[in-house]
């Protein structure tokens, strides 16, 4: 799959998140804020996990295949977004 630039710079923006809650916590900051903070980075990442898989799938659709290998694509891809929100 290719994945897309908007994609990656999601995760760009996470990765610089988690950078921030690393500083906060070495301030020792409140634990109110610390888990405000990160509440937003798992619900960045979840975004982008349905992103992910959201585009996956439509590639799978769109792609000539037989009905066979087109269910078990969107079988793979449900079980994707299940296996995410464990």
């Amino acid at each position: 799959m290719k994945y897309d630039k908007k994609l990656t710079n999601r995760l760009r923006r996470v990765e610089g998140q988690i950078r921030g809650l690393v500083k906060m916590m070495e301030r020792d900051q409140s634990c109110r804020d610390v888990v405000t903070q990160m509440s937003a980075v798992r619900n960045a990442v979840d975004k982008t996990i349905g992103l992910v898989v959201s585009e996956n799938l439509q590639q799978c659709l769109i792609q000539p295949q037989n009905e066979e290998e087109r269910e078990q694509l969107i079988q793979e891809a449900m079980d994707l977004l299940i296996k995410s929100r464990k």
